[in-house]
């Protein structure tokens, strides 16, 4: 990818780099879609539950766990993540120029859920005589909060930071064999990103979940 982004870069002076945005742009937009960055998540799912009898006697609310009628299980989970810009609509609109510098502001980067899978052989669960074993909708309930519990760290994780700069390390020779020097190139996104923008950032790729 890196080299089909910087193959037959045109070269030019940044005090003429306005007549030669629209080439820069269309340069930058070969990148494509720029995978920039794969982590690898390992989680045990772990639940726990017992019976409870709940209710009113003599106007007296009562809640009473009921003995020998636990039931435990740890699921391990192991999911790929891999973070990607895409250049599709790149577009003048994202390269500012000024005083012979110039700064790149990155389309907003994707997060992309590629791979899921759970290793059965691992499962550890204990259920009471008293307890029936856990069911296909309930096994299917805990992936799903183990793969929302993965997404949620994406922050602590600090992919997008890793995507930001791995696209600069992409970007910046191109810029350099365009004639601007290393201390003169800006790249950034548009803006620091949240839990709260997760849900615009993610893609779960459903079809590569394993069983």
């Amino acid at each position: 990818m890196l080299s089909s982004c910087l193959k037959e870069s045109p070269s030019f002076s940044p005090k003429d780099s306005s007549n030669q945005l629209p080439m820069m742009v269309m340069k930058i937009k070969k990148c494509a879609k720029l995978y920039t960055s794969e982590f690898k998540v390992h989680k045990i799912i772990t639940h726990e539950d017992q019976l409870k009898l709940k209710g009113t006697f003599l106007q007296q609310k009562f809640n009473i766990t009921l003995p020998m009628t636990s039931r435990k299980i740890a699921i391990p989970m192991d999911a790929t993540l891999k973070a990607y810009i895409d250049f599709e609509d790149f577009s003048e609109k994202n390269v500012i120029l000024k005083d012979g510098k110039i700064e790149i502001v990155l389309p907003d980067p994707k997060v992309e859920l590629t791979d899921s899978r759970i290793d059965h052989k691992e499962i550890m669960r204990y259920v009471s005589f008293m307890r029936s074993n856990f069911s296909d909708s309930e096994m299917t309930n805990y992936e799903n909060q183990g793969r929302a519990a993965i997404l949620s760290s994406l922050p602590d994780l600090g992919i997008i930071d890793v995507a930001m700069e791995n696209a600069a390390h992409t970007l910046e020779p191109m810029l350099q064999q365009m004639g601007y020097n290393e201390e003169d190139i800006t790249i950034t996104f548009r803006k620091k990103f949240t839990l709260n923008d997760l849900p615009l950032l993610l893609e779960e790729n459903k079809e590569n979940y394993g069983k």
